[in-house]
């Protein structure tokens, strides 16, 4: 389809109901043939069925021939070993709560390091994000050497370490961090992707790991979703061919032999099924879609990676039509093993399992049943080894499913060689750290930000620039490596992160000073945009802050809903005469429909990495004044038209800002003009009647612990006073770190603190509440208030010292404060700037998992009787 540049009309509908597109199923996709165009839903299969027909699905055989002596070789396994060994074999634990001992002692098949796990996690809680490659070699190391110890008289099972090398080896300070999915879809270059599999397979071998729960093959289809940028595409034949070269890149090219050598690893096709399906965008949501749609859409990236010989793949959280995929045997079994022929196994995610009607994380046959072989229990091993265990013996997991999990498991250490690799320090490429951000990763990764650079606007021709002139560089990104690399960096937000942490990378700033420098030019950092001395142009860049997962959906695509710094300094800028270059870093597309009539011209570089110089190496000129390099990323996302438009290329009435396809180049630009500023959003409440959910902030607030007046603040926590009299940290509730503890050795308080005054006034009149949902585990015996201020000496304190002494202990429970009561405390319901907090004494200890406004409590405070 060619791109449009034009059609800025923007219509304005009265409910945002009506605003979502209606969803679209997609037939034929796979052929990878025509632009796939929305049709009627076929075969008989009802939209609203959930119900699958395994004949409607693409029948595959296992690429890989069956050897007839590693089948033996299984079976001889299979025969020596017990049902508690075998019941080991499908459990994964995590290195932050299992130990060597631990493998040793129940025969664990697998270890992962979660996104906040590191070596030294058990000794250590927590772990250290700084960990030294030597370290991560050493740890595995020992799990390896406790999982082929046989002295007890069992059999000796090489344990699998795994960890979420998704843009690199990205837990390991020093590794080579490529752009996200996002990016890496807009290159349309799938030997670049086959590479780049190959540079971080290398990495993660160099420190001892043989596997990573990589690539994901989603097809995000609402960009809110907080997993956007894990995906290549919105369109499926995009991810389709990325999928072989993905796989082929971490483990080599079957038929060759550097198929699973040991300079790969092992790749993890994920997350099966539909996970950016899910209605309006919701992380471990529902996807409401037809078969066909899941078939054609949402599945087009697996059977060219299990052609590819993928040999895992790697179970959604996500439900289709309320059926949750650990718990679905028709796509599980009847469809993936059975259907399309796959012969390896299927890993859970972060105890999903016990999410299933009937289970928990420590009790779940349910998921092993419907085709699960290895449940990934990180910190709930040890319940779920003991139930399966019994599950086997009582007959409610059948001895013929268990040996058919451990079958595929063992195949695929087999597969490996790890029977024979010796330890990981032993093994072609462990401890060659020199691997980790080497000149030749690194190349291939600054070779992915130039290509990945979309080029929305150049109205002025301001781009490229001159080197030689004088630059300033501003915003928050600019000198900003977390930033630019966003979520699953060094730990699982990518967030609380420092320069020291980047040894082996170069920000934006500096690698366009560089340039700029080595030419005869003059650079300028100012992140605030106030210049010494006045520029020539200005590169701003700004964005979105790093998040993961569920802690980055969103409800709109409105980059700023309210106050907007960056449009305020691009403005500031213009009044001044300078022409403004503005470089984007988001996770997906964003209506940044003000900020881009306000640039001269602007980039969507999304989440780009560790090299930073990719980015100038587009914006700038070469030294003699030629283009050294021109842009070559197109969007393989539709850029919205609103806030609120949800748009996916095929749809019906598809109209967004700019089109899937669309980017410009120097060698062929086109004029934008003046983009319409209405975001569409007039009946949503911006200011976000959610200021604690699924362990995050809105966008724009903060979290502020004081102690004897001294201030500290941050995004997220981990979060302590200086005097360590109050501390808060993340744990887990429903799902990972979605709630935060805080605890008190010392009078103090924690607050919340938005970005800018809220107006409750008309919420104040009503019967709104300020609900918190909380577990109180002790309550100290001096004072406790609840807390709301509207700037310096504006303080309302109301006493919650009785409510929260009456509440049960260890017990999760939604109270109610009415917004009247915080009023009669004295707050200015005009101009609140910390809504919420809570001061306390020594000895209090408090979880929080949501507070909000809304009006259904389960207990509503009584303020007469404070």
């Amino acid at each position: 389809m060619k791109a449009s540049t034009r059609g800025h009309a923007s219509a304005v509908v009265p409910s945002i109901q009506s605003r979502w597109p209606a969803r679209r199923r997609l037939s034929g996709c796979l052929a990878l043939a025509l632009l796939c165009g929305p049709v009627a839903a076929a075969d008989g299969v009802k939209a609203d069925a959930a119900t699958i027909d395994p004949a409607h699905w693409p029948a595959l055989k296992a690429p890989i021939p069956r050897d007839a002596r590693l089948e033996a070789r299984i079976a001889a396994l299979l025969a020596k070993m017990s049902v508690e060994e075998k019941v080991g074999q499908i459990v994964q634990a995590d290195i932050n709560s299992a130990t060597p001992e631990d493998v040793r002692k129940y025969h664990i098949g697998s270890v992962l390091a979660g996104g906040n796990s590191e070596p030294g996690g058990i000794s250590e809680p927590g772990g250290n994000y700084a960990a030294a490659p030597q370290e991560w070699l050493e740890i595995a190391d020992k799990f390896y050497k406790a999982s082929m110890d046989d002295s007890d008289g069992k059999v000796a099972i090489p344990i699998i370490f795994g960890i979420d090398a998704v843009h690199g080896h990205n837990n390991l300070i020093g590794a080579t961090l490529f752009p996200h999915n996002v990016g890496l879809g807009a290159t349309r270059n799938p030997d670049l992707i086959r590479r780049i599999g190959a540079a971080t397979a290398a990495e993660v071998r160099s420190t001892g790991m043989e596997w990573t729960f990589a690539p994901t093959l989603t097809v995000p289809r609402d960009d809110r979703w907080g997993r956007t940028y894990e995906g290549y595409s919105e369109d499926p034949r995009v991810v389709a061919s990325y999928a072989a070269a993905a796989i082929e890149g971490l483990q080599g090219k079957v038929g060759t032999k550097q198929f699973l050598d040991g300079s790969h690893v092992i790749a993890s096709a994920k997350h099966f099924l539909a996970d950016g399906g899910t209605f309006e965008g919701r992380d471990q949501g529902d996807a409401k879609i037809g078969e066909n749609e899941l078939r054609d859409v949402h599945g087009a990236g697996y059977p060219p990676a299990l052609k590819a010989g993928a040999q895992t793949v790697m179970a959604s959280f996500s439900s289709w039509q309320g059926r949750k995929m650990h718990g679905n045997a028709d796509l599980l079994t009847g469809v993936l093993k059975q259907r399309m022929g796959f012969d390896g196994f299927v890993i859970g995610d972060w105890n999903a399992h016990g999410q299933l009607d009937g289970c928990s994380n420590e009790n779940c046959a349910a998921a092993f049943n419907a085709g699960v072989d290895m449940l990934m229990a990180p910190d709930s091993w040890r319940g779920y080894y003991d139930n399966a265990l019994k599950q086997v013996k009582s007959g409610e997991i059948s001895m013929a499913r268990l040996d058919d999990a451990v079958t595929r498991i063992l195949r695929v250490k087999l597969r490996l060689g790890l029977f024979e690799a010796g330890a990981p320090s032993k093994r072609p490429l462990g401890g060659k750290f020199e691997l980790l951000g080497s000149p030749e990763h690194r190349a291939i990764a600054r070779q992915a930000v130039r290509e990945s650079l979309v080029l929305l606007k150049n109205d002025n021709r301001v781009l490229p620039i001159s080197p030689k002139e004088r630059v300033l560089v501003l915003g928050d990104g600019a000198d900003n490596i977390a930033k630019q690399s966003g979520g699953w960096t060094l730990n699982w937000q990518g967030t609380g992160l420092k320069p020291s942490d980047f040894p082996n990378a170069q920000s934006i700033w500096t690698g366009l000073r560089e340039q700029i420098e080595a030419a005869g030019g003059h650079a300028e950092l100012a992140v605030d945009g106030k210049y010494k001395d006045k520029p020539d142009v200005a590169i701003y860049v700004y964005g979105e802050d790093p998040y993961a997962e569920f802690q980055g959906d969103l409800r709109t695509l409105a980059f700023r809903p309210t106050r907007n710094p960056e449009l305020e300094t691009i403005k500031r800028l213009k009044a001044d005469g300078i022409p403004v270059v503005s470089v984007l870093l988001s996770g997906r597309p964003l209506w940044v429909n003000r900020e881009i009539n306000a640039s001269d011209a602007f980039v969507a570089a999304w989440l780009p990495g560790s090299e930073g110089a990719g980015i100038a190496d587009v914006l700038l000129r070469n030294d003699r004044g030629g283009i050294a390099h021109d842009f070559k990323g197109k969007l393989s996302y539709s850029w919205p038209r609103t806030a609120v438009q949800v748009a996916n290329v095929g749809d019906k009435d598809y109209s967004p800002q700019f089109a899937f396809g669309y980017g410009l180049t120097y060698a062929k630009d086109a004029k934008v003009g003046v983009l319409p500023e209405d975001p569409g959003t007039a009946d949503i409440d911006q200011r976000a009647m959610q200021f604690l959910g699924r362990g995050a902030l809105p966008r724009g607030w903060s979290l502020r612990v004081d102690s004897q007046g001294k201030p500290a603040q941050a995004i997220k926590p981990p979060l302590a006073s200086a005097d360590g009299a109050i501390a808060v940290s993340a744990v887990d509730y429903k799902a990972q770190e979605d709630a935060w503890r805080v605890d008190w050795k010392g009078d103090a308080k924690v607050e919340w603190v938005a970005d800018a005054p809220l107006e409750l006034i008309r919420e104040t009149n009503g019967d709104v509440q300020l609900l918190i949902t909380l577990k109180v585990d002790a309550v100290g015996a001096g004072d406790a208030n609840l807390l709301a201020a509207c700037g310096p000496k504006c303080e309302a304190k109301l006493p919650f010292g009785e409510i929260l002494r009456g509440l049960p202990r260890g017990q999760w429970q939604r109270i109610g404060v009415p917004l009247k009561c915080v009023r009669a405390a004295g707050a200015d319901m005009g101009k609140l700037i910390v809504p919420f907090g809570l001061q306390a004494s020594k000895g209090t200890s408090i979880t929080l998992h949501e507070v909000a406004y809304g009006t259904d409590a389960e207990q509503v405070v009584d303020c007469k009787r404070q």
